[in-house]
């Protein structure tokens, strides 16, 4: 990672995330407290909440990660896709 130091604890933890999840994470917010890191936001996998939850454990693994992203499935960008995939195509197998 380049010399973010002199960057606040919470731009460095929001940068990492976003690299972490490809910015694939809407309204992305990080609240930090003395004992604990919040993370808020939607993403359309549990594999990218997963992603953005281990980049804050990366930074902080001491402290309590509340994970509180919501994965909402109706959000299907482009590079999140599995090539040939058909969202819907299995439910009627």
């Amino acid at each position: 990672m380049s010399n973010h130091v002199s960057m606040p604890l919470r731009d460095q933890l929001e940068l990492r995330v976003r690299n972490r999840t490809g910015r694939r994470i809407r309204n992305l917010a990080i609240e930090l407290n003395p004992e604990r890191v919040i993370l808020r936001g939607q993403v359309n996998s549990y594999y990218v909440k997963q992603l953005a939850q281990h980049g804050i454990r990366d930074c902080l693994p001491n402290l309590i990660l509340e994970n509180s992203i919501v994965v909402e499935r109706d959000l299907h960008p482009v590079f999140d896709r599995v090539e040939g995939f058909v969202p819907g195509a299995l439910e009627n197998s």
